[in-house]
């Protein structure tokens, strides 16, 4: 039987299916070496007024259907969204939003697609999430991308009208780790396909899927190269069973499922993209589907903000409306603020990936960290404002004849998002590879000391002839400059401290690598913190050009845009200042340490008065022992951290 893999192991796998090659611009990738290539984002490409239009005219019909047809508390007290709902959601085209017109989709842009999952995610999360599912991570957009023609013209038309899928990754003992996966796919004697045998966790949509993508090993052998492989499975087949429906704190309607495949027969035909490139398929899938988890967070901060203001401009305490004693003013001007940078990152990212003429895989995972960690905050914040009647259900409420305002239904929805398509911590470690990986082509091998001393001798001098030129681009530029950026006004200050800032976070980065060398893929906080200082440099960015965007479209609202875009670039500059002392006072090494110490059982006896209800027993039932084996042979270049992520 096959044993655990290791560390290195894992991180190979992941390694072996990023994306190396950067052959279009990336202002992230820029941002983290120091340069800062405004020009990549500003002035933002023009939205094509025909698609405005479309998706227009598009979500005029959805709000109507949401309104009218829709009733979310029926959704939030069954935890299921009505059939009649799913079908009207079909006969609207909103199954194939994101599919090209040739193929029988809608064709919407990137921006409207986002906008039309907020506006659903709105009325409630649960529909936002089914749509999401199936278009972002699901088969349609693996198919588009990896997928033959033949593969195309036979599922996209389905998948745009009736057919809703899922996609198949997470397994009971494997998340972020791929190298640990046991569905197997074994190439049948006849060479006509394969026979898939496991089971996947956590598969949203899974529950009432027409077809589904699904990741499973495929063994090493003659004619077969083996690896993680992505497979087309239409869910009639024999040996598919749907074992379990999950249950959530929120999304309270989505049909995610545990399903189980036994000797599942699939042709050579339903393989995606080829043998072994299953999970570059994942992970290149997620680099533009990410952008729909912001779209989420956004329309609950936006939506927080409203209940907020009316709550505090109705809620008299001691002679005067609460939002005009000093705390909770506070907060709604956070509000405000963090809600105007949300949008400014959607919209600047969405118009990167519209536009087709950048690589946005650094900007879209920032935009989906960002947003779930503010997102998540700025509804907390809202439920404090609003006080009892936050964590009260709107259907008690409404029973006692108040606005029924979703509160704690937004506060338990919200917290998935900091998990979904990629946790928080693996974000940063994500981030972080793409953040240094100019570095690591330059240094890797003196840095992390994998080759021989010749090897490194040679690769010293290379790389100090790259950092004797790189080097001295950080000490002075535009950011020192009192007139650089003078056609923003005000806010050219910040984007001032932008620049200033980029040089400095490359030379901390470089200090890093130089500091901790091959121990650096291990300081996880570390580069969790060099990665939120790029995020919140990349939204006041955002904040400034999207309020020129607005400016120029909308005159009239040059001077709010402007007021609301000073306000989240004087936040953000708080907090990237915080990140920056952090970088090298903390107290890192102690508190790992002291983890270390908690996990051998240590303090143990400090738990013994707590009475555990869910009994004793393992933490996740034992299943097979995942095929490590196929990846010992793995000839790929070293990361600072396994980069691969649970994509649901």
């Amino acid at each position: 039987m096959a044993s655990s893999p290791s560390y290195e192991q894992s991180k190979q796998v992941a390694e072996a299916s990023r994306e190396t090659e950067w052959t279009k611009p990336s202002f992230g990738k820029e941002l983290f070496l120091g340069n800062f290539r405004l020009d990549l984002i500003h002035p933002q490409p023009e939205l094509d007024q025909a698609q405005v239009r479309k998706g227009e005219a598009f979500l005029e019909r959805l709000r109507v259907f949401l309104t009218e047809r829709v009733d979310r508390q029926r959704i939030e007290h069954e935890a299921k969204i009505p059939a009649d709902v799913i079908q009207g959601l079909k006969d609207l085209g909103a199954l194939g939003m994101k599919i090209p017109e040739e193929y029988g989709g809608l064709g919407l842009s990137q921006v409207h697609y986002n906008k039309a999952l907020a506006m659903a995610g709105t009325w409630h999360s649960s529909i936002s999430t089914l749509l999401s599912a199936h278009q972002s991570i699901g088969l349609p957009e693996p198919l588009r991308l990896f997928g033959s023609e033949e593969q195309k013209r036979e599922w996209l038309p389905r998948l745009a009208t009736d057919h809703i899928s899922a996609f198949l990754l997470t397994e009971p003992d494997v998340g972020s780790d791929p190298a640990r996966m046991s569905t197997t796919a074994i190439p049948t004697e006849d060479g006509t396909g394969y026979r898939i045998s496991g089971t996947k966790l956590w598969a949203t949509n899974g529950a009432i899927a027409d077809v589904v993508v699904v990741m499973a090993v495929v063994s090493r052998s003659d004619g077969h190269q083996g690896g993680i492989t992505a497979f087309i499975c239409p869910c009639h087949r024999e040996g598919i069973t749907v074992e379990h429906r999950n249950e959530f704190m929120g999304l309270r309607g989505i049909e995610n499922s545990v399903t189980r495949f036994d000797d599942v027969f699939v042709p050579n035909s339903d393989v995606i993209g080829g043998e072994g490139r299953g999970l570059r398929i994942a992970l290149t899938t997620l680099n533009t589907g990410r952008l729909s988890l912001p779209a989420f967070c956004l329309s609950a901060v936006k939506y927080s903000l409203k209940i907020a203001r009316e709550w505090a401009a109705e809620r008299t305490q001691w002679g005067k409306p609460i939002g005009e004693h000093d705390p909770i003013a506070q907060k709604l001007a956070w509000l405000a603020g963090t809600a105007f940078g949300l949008e400014a990152m959607l919209d600047v990212s969405s118009r990167l990936a519209d536009d087709k003429r950048n690589d946005i895989r650094i900007e879209a995972a920032l935009a989906k960290l960002y947003g779930s960690e503010l997102g998540w905050t700025a509804v907390d914040e809202m439920v404090q404002v609003r006080g009892g009647r936050a964590y009260e259900t709107a259907e008690s409420l409404a029973r006692r004849g108040e606005k029924p305002v979703p509160a704690e239904q937004m506060l338990r929805d919200m917290r998935i998002n900091r998990i979904f398509e990629g946790s928080t911590e693996i974000m940063h470690l994500l981030i972080a590879r793409e953040a240094v990986d100019q570095h690591l082509k330059v240094a890797g091998d003196v840095v992390l000391g994998d080759s021989g001393l010749a090897d490194r001798v040679k690769a010293a001098a290379r790389a100090g002839a790259f950092y004797a030129r790189w080097f001295p681009t950080l000490t002075t530029g535009a950011g020192q400059r009192p007139r650089s950026f003078s056609e923003f006004g005000d806010l050219a200050t910040h984007l001032r401290y932008v620049e200033r800032r980029s040089r400095k976070l490359a030379r901390s980065t470089f200090y890093a690598m130089g500091r901790y060398q091959a121990r650096l893929e291990r300081k996880g906080q570390l580069l969790g913190r060099i990665v939120d200082i790029g995020a919140e440099l990349y939204a006041m960015a955002c904040a400034c050009v999207y309020a020129d965007t607005i400016a120029r479209g909308h005159p009239q609202r040059r001077q709010e845009a402007v007021e609301l875009a000073d306000l989240f670039c004087s936040q953000a500059r708080r907090r990237a200042d915080r990140l920056f002392t952090e970088l090298w006072a903390n107290d890192d090494a102690a508190q790992y340490e002291v983890a270390q110490q908690v996990l051998s059982g240590r303090y143990g006896w400090f738990e013994q008065d707590v009475l555990d209800p869910a009994g004793d027993g393992p933490m996740m039932p034992l299943h097979a022992q995942p095929a490590a084996e196929q990846f010992e042979d793995s000839r790929v270049g070293t990361a600072p951290e396994v980069e691969a992520t649970a994509a649901q």
